[in-house]
């Protein structure tokens, strides 16, 4: 082994460098056995388990998107707020930009202001059905004949206004807006002469015997 002759070598020297390097290989050996780890079974054929921190990133990434979700949903509820908030706004001041598509345009706006400008037997339908209503509760016969009497007088006349209305109104859009869609305006405007002057919505932007 190299060592003088003279000074033999201890044995315990060389049991100790023999362990040393058993030892050594034992390490260098180590690697290979990792190979052999069991697979995850959700993870794809021919790969190993997903290490912790891999795992743990996934499940920061799944919470993050999460909690984006949780953003964006908060953000559309904000805006839906928003946008209605607007839509009150304009429904009380005829403002075009943000009122509900219903009423916007150039065509429904005329149909409104052409109602809003004339006195229609069908905005009083509600005070004469409640006068009625009490009159056909009295029981007295006259009383409950002249109520009788009146439900058709009030019926015929709203129906006789809404046809002159119609027939106004459909004349004055197709002169006025001949290339645009009138599509439902005379329907929209008729039905808007049966609520109450100040229960309309958009609110009246126009006076009565006001020109529109």
């Amino acid at each position: 082994m190299g060592s003088n002759p003279g000074h033999p070598v201890p044995l315990g020297f060389v049991f100790r460098s023999r362990a040393k390097e058993e030892k050594a290989a034992g390490v260098v050996k180590a690697p290979p056995s990792d190979s052999k780890q069991t697979r995850d079974p959700q993870a794809p054929k021919g790969r190993p388990t997903p290490k912790r921190s891999e795992a743990q990133t996934q499940r920061r990434s799944v919470a993050n998107t999460t909690l984006t979700r949780k953003d964006a949903a908060k953000r559309q509820r904000e805006e839906r707020r928003v946008q209605l908030e607007r839509q009150r706004q304009a429904l009380a001041s005829g403002d075009e930009r943000y009122l509900p598509v219903r009423d916007k345009g150039p065509v429904r706006k005329y149909a409104r202001e052409f109602i809003d400008s004339r006195i229609n037997v069908a905005e009083f339908f509600l005070p004469m059905a409640v006068v009625i209503l009490v009159l056909s509760m009295v029981r007295v016969g006259a009383l409950q004949s002249i109520a009788l009497l009146l439900w058709l007088v009030v019926i015929v006349l709203i129906v006789l206004d809404s046809i002159v209305n119609g027939f106004r109104l459909r004349k004055r859009l197709a002169e006025r807006f001949p290339d645009q869609n009138r599509r439902g305006a005379v329907a929209y405007a008729l039905m808007r002469s049966l609520q109450m002057r100040r229960l309309r919505l958009p609110k009246p932007q126009v006076k009565r015997g006001e020109r529109p």
